[in-house]
């Protein structure tokens, strides 16, 4: 999720307690805590925990990337890492060209055939747009093969292109060699067990600054509820989360339902939640307004089954398999050959 989605979710839990509520209303800060309780997860993860991240590879195409050479050192890092039983951890580096512009690779990781695939990709601006026709002349995607049964935990394609590259860690499991995505993202970070420290220890030190320990307890209180709902909606991506650390150090997997960046699930969250901002406003004031009832099913349960149904339409229709084109140029020469009656 987006960092506005995970602010206002921990803003909207905050509003369910009328106590935040009345304390809002008095020109506390207290639905904000929520607030900073959403993003607080993230926050550690990219000013800290990918600072502390270490290496053991590094590859750095430079400015004439060779397909070969890149999928080459990959497989080298992840036979490595099967034969060892040591996990190694990788990083991409991107191939900057210019103030504003980068040559983008692809990296993909092929389970069915336990190869990696690598193609250099068109120049890109920032924004990530493509120049037409800026492919290296006779580019062609390079396959190696690991050797190992490979596992792949996010997803297939990694597109290198801007700022910092994305990093791997290759684990072997058993027989099978695993790929894992950011492994620094989602980790002790993103754990129930510190949302629940983190919001005992802010209720703590409210408490001893300010000396109002019940408007303290409830500061404590939003921030872990915020903090949590941060964690339990990344849960529902495919990258998962640390849920347990630092009884767990391992990352529990999610359903895969979405992707953080995705544009239906990140509006409705926001959508969702001023909307329960809204009606819990209004509950908890002197007199209230709005009638439960219509107003959840028209601000909730209409907004809620159009979106998600044109959501699970549009995963349907990307995971339809593909026709090739030639495929489809034989299907329209079949088409033209055909009689057609005429009526």
């Amino acid at each position: 999720m987006k960092g506005i989605s995970h602010f206002i979710t921990g803003v909207a839990i905050a509003t369910f307690f009328p106590e935040v509520v009345r304390a809002g209303a008095a020109g506390g800060l207290l639905p904000v805590l929520g607030g900073i309780g959403g993003i607080l997860p993230d926050t550690l993860d990219f000013k800290f925990a990918r600072y502390w991240e270490k290496f053991d590879v590094e590859i750095d195409p430079g400015p004439e990337p060779d397909a070969a050479a890149i999928a080459e050192a990959l497989v080298a890092a992840m036979r490595q890492a099967y034969t060892t039983g040591k996990d190694c951890n990788l990083v991409a580096h991107t191939i900057r060209m210019g103030a504003d512009l980068w040559r983008e690779y692809v990296i993909r990781f092929l389970p069915e055939s336990d190869e990696v695939a690598v193609r250099i990709g068109p120049l890109v601006n920032t924004g990530q747009v493509p120049y037409a026709g800026s492919e290296p002349e006779g580019a062609q995607e390079v396959r190696r093969a690991v050797g190992a049964p490979l596992v792949n935990t996010y997803s297939e394609e990694y597109r290198v292109n801007i700022f910092s590259g994305p990093t791997f860690r290759f684990a072997r499991e058993g027989e099978q060699l695993q790929v894992h995505f950011l492994d620094w993202h989602h980790r002790w970070t993103h754990s129930l067990i510190l949302a629940l420290g983190v919001g005992l220890l802010l209720g703590l030190l409210l408490g001893v600054v300010t000396g109002d320990w019940e408007t303290a307890g409830w500061g404590g209180v939003v921030t872990w509820l915020g903090f949590s709902g941060h964690i339990l909606e990344d849960q529902l991506g495919h990258m998962g989360s640390n849920l347990f650390w630092p009884i767990s150090t391992k990352r529990l997997p999610g359903p895969g339902w979405i992707h953080a960046g995705d544009a239906i699930p990140n509006f409705l969250t926001v959508w969702t939640s001023v909307a329960l901002i809204l009606f819990n406003l209004d509950r908890f004031s002197a007199a209230p307004l709005l009638p439960p009832g219509p107003y959840l099913l028209g601000a909730l349960g209409v907004p809620w089954a159009v979106l998600v149904g044109l959501y699970v339409l549009g995963k349907r229709r990307a995971q339809a398999p593909q026709r090739s084109p030639e495929f489809l140029r034989q299907v329209e020469r079949i088409a033209e050959a055909e009689p057609v009656e005429v009526a």
